[in-house]
């Protein structure tokens, strides 16, 4: 983001940092009262998923797809009920993690937009009483 033809994986600052924000995120996600119920009570597995999934996604190695095969996001997240409320919850706590880690500028705008359409691409119910 910063020089041109780096990837947003090596603008964030790679795997040490996105490693930081995703344990910062997860504390936040498991005490949000609208998406903690979501998320198993061992975290462990899911921020090692969800690291291998942004650091690809950010244009890093692509770990996540050559252990879990495509990463098929809506249809891994459909056995979940996610309302715009969840949505909402999660980029709440995603930028929180961000902000936590002093992420800012172009890197930080380009994570919100990209993973806000994430968030609600993740919707898949009207039901906001979950």
């Amino acid at each position: 983001m910063s020089n041109i033809g780096q990837s947003p994986y090596e603008a964030l600052g790679g795997e040490a940092v996105l490693t930081k924000v995703i344990n910062t995120f997860y504390g936040y996600v498991s005490e949000h009262p609208d998406i903690a119920h979501l998320f198993p009570d061992d975290l462990s597995e899911t921020k090692r998923k969800q690291t291998q999934f942004l650091t690809q996604f950010l244009g890093g190695p692509t770990n996540y797809t050559n252990e879990h095969g495509h990463p098929m996001l809506r249809a891994r997240h459909m056995p979940f009920a996610i309302g715009q409320k969840q949505a909402e919850a999660w980029i709440a706590c995603m930028k929180k993690a961000l902000n936590t880690h002093n992420i800012s500028g172009p890197i930080y705008d380009y994570l919100v937009e990209r993973l806000t359409m994430t968030a609600f691409h993740m919707v898949n119910t009207t039901n906001e009483s979950n």
